[in-house]
């Protein structure tokens, strides 16, 4: 039965942590930026539902979509007020732009993590369930609303997909990925480029911090954890590949659903780690990655 019960928790957890992965890879495969403010982006999405659907007496869904916008619109400041002048400076040297959008983006994380729990808490809050009562799979009581967060994330990555892959906007942002100076030269503005990137990944990490505080329930302190978990699920598909990503996100939730369960819940992260330690060691480009 406990196993059953892994099986259910952790494919759920998985589609968050894929969710939340795929648009951290999609912006460091267009951009090159790996945003250490992602953890934030998603607390500010969660929180803002939290506050739309419950004291503004929106309720769950318009909230949900209110979380959404906030998401989107943390990480249109991410971008405008943190990494878009770094990668402009004339100050900064070509070749330590990288390190100073990671710093940057880092502080800036911190920043939005002790700006949203002075304004809200350092307690966790948990917005209303999507969708109600529970549903009985062999024997395992299930909310609906568990499951309906595990189709929603599958529908959200399969969105992304037929955007990448069937429209010319998605085939720019493979062409930038591959050859950002090929763009250039065709006359593309890469400005352009980046910011539909950024948008991308603002809507992905604001419906995936909404469905969060649906399912387990979010903090501030959650920031910096979600954060070293959407790099350690990107680091270990493949710095670049979405499908790594996913794969590396199912490995990484049913790792931690089972320490949770069989061992104890606060050392959850701890065999993730261990694994993303091993890949490292073993095969640098990570699982499916080429560089």
């Amino acid at each position: 039965m406990i196993g059953l019960q892994i099986l259910i928790d952790g494919f759920a957890i998985s589609a968050l942590y894929g969710l939340a992965a795929v648009g951290f890879t999609l912006m460091f495969g267009v951009s090159g930026v790996l945003n250490l403010a992602h953890g934030g982006i998603m607390v500010v999405a969660a929180l803002i539902a939290w506050l739309a659907a419950g004291d503004l007496g929106l309720g769950v869904y318009a909230g949900t979509l209110v979380g959404i916008l906030a998401g989107l619109a943390a990480a249109y400041a991410t971008y405008l007020v943190v990494v878009r002048p770094i990668q402009r400076s004339r100050a900064i040297p070509r070749e330590e732009t990288e390190i100073f959008v990671l710093t940057g983006t880092l502080l800036w994380g911190i920043m939005i993590q002790v700006g949203m729990a002075y304004l809200f808490t350092d307690n966790p809050v948990s917005t209303r369930a999507l969708i109600g009562g529970v549903i009985n799979i062999a024997g395992v009581r299930t909310p609906r609303n568990e499951i309906l967060i595990a189709v929603l994330c599958w529908v959200v990555i399969g969105l992304l997909w037929l955007l990448v892959n069937r429209t010319r906007a998605g085939k720019t942002l493979l062409a930038a990925s591959m050859n950002p100076r090929a763009l250039t030269l065709l006359g593309f503005d890469l400005s352009r480029i980046y910011l539909l990137v950024w948008t991308i990944y603002g809507v992905l990490a604001g419906v995936a911090g909404v469905l969060l505080a649906s399912f387990l329930g979010v903090s501030t302190a959650n920031a910096g954890q979600l954060t070293a978990s959407a790099f350690s699920i990107v680091v270990l598909g493949g710095l670049g590949s979405v499908s790594g990503s996913l794969v590396a996100a199912y490995l990484v939730g049913y790792l931690e659903t089972i320490t949770a369960y069989l061992i104890a819940p606060t050392l959850r992260p701890i065999p993730a780690l261990l694994l993303l330690v091993l890949v490292i060691y073993l095969r640098p480009q990570g699982l499916l990655g080429r560089r």
